[in-house]
């Protein structure tokens, strides 16, 4: 390891030269072969060197470290190789988080129409089909229920709704089935069976 001073220093241009007792000329020297200390090089500063021929058979500083100037800390790089593995790790397993997803989805779905369809198979099993029988023998199942009508006889063409509403104001029989057919508010038939004033004594001969 030579030492010597840094006789000369072209700060735009970043290159100098050192003097050394130790070598006949003065030794050039690059920025880049101090780009690991904390601050640039400046005149007068003591530089530790090795020399390393160039190409064209000069000579240059190599190695170099400014005395009393700390290095800067060099940081290996970290290698991409992990990196790469863990994206691919991530990429492989959220693939597949993803395939799973859409084959539960998917399986879900072909579920649900599965049991709609058998729904509709049983409801369509289940429902009864009427034949041609049946609607020949429908009427004796289900016989008519005919609800008797009050005649209302012709006479009541002399009747008028005039605001009465009890059997104590009507005058007959007929004149109340007028009323609790065509009059509005009329209380003369309680149990609704389109008789009206069924217990008063003046219409029982009218029954």
């Amino acid at each position: 390891m030579n030492k010597g001073l840094l006789k000369a220093w072209h700060e735009e241009k970043g290159y100098g030269f050192i003097k050394s007792d130790a070598q006949a000329h003065d030794t050039f020297i690059h920025i880049s072969a101090l780009k690991h200390m904390s601050r640039k090089p400046k005149v007068g500063d003591t530089i530790y060197f090795e020399v390393a021929s160039q190409p064209d058979g000069k000579t240059k500083a190599v190695n170099c470290r400014i005395e009393g100037v700390t290095a800067l800390k060099v940081t290996p790089k970290k290698s991409n190789h992990h990196r790469v593995a863990k994206s691919n790790f991530t990429n492989s397993f959220l693939g597949k988080v993803a395939s799973i997803s859409i084959i539960a989805v998917l399986g879900f779905i072909a579920v649900n129409k599965y049991n709609h369809y058998q729904s509709n198979e049983q409801f369509n099993n289940h429902t009864p089909v009427i034949t041609n029988a049946d609607l020949a023998t429908f009427d004796e199942q289900y016989p008519k229920i005919v609800i008797p009508k009050s005649v209302i006889p012709k006479s009541t063409q002399n009747f008028t709704c005039d605001g009465r509403q009890h059997c104590s104001q009507m005058t007959s029989r007929a004149e109340a089935i007028f009323f609790i057919n065509n009059c509005p508010n009329t209380k003369m038939d309680g149990d609704r069976d389109g008789d009206p004033c069924e217990r008063d004594s003046r219409f029982q001969n009218e029954w």
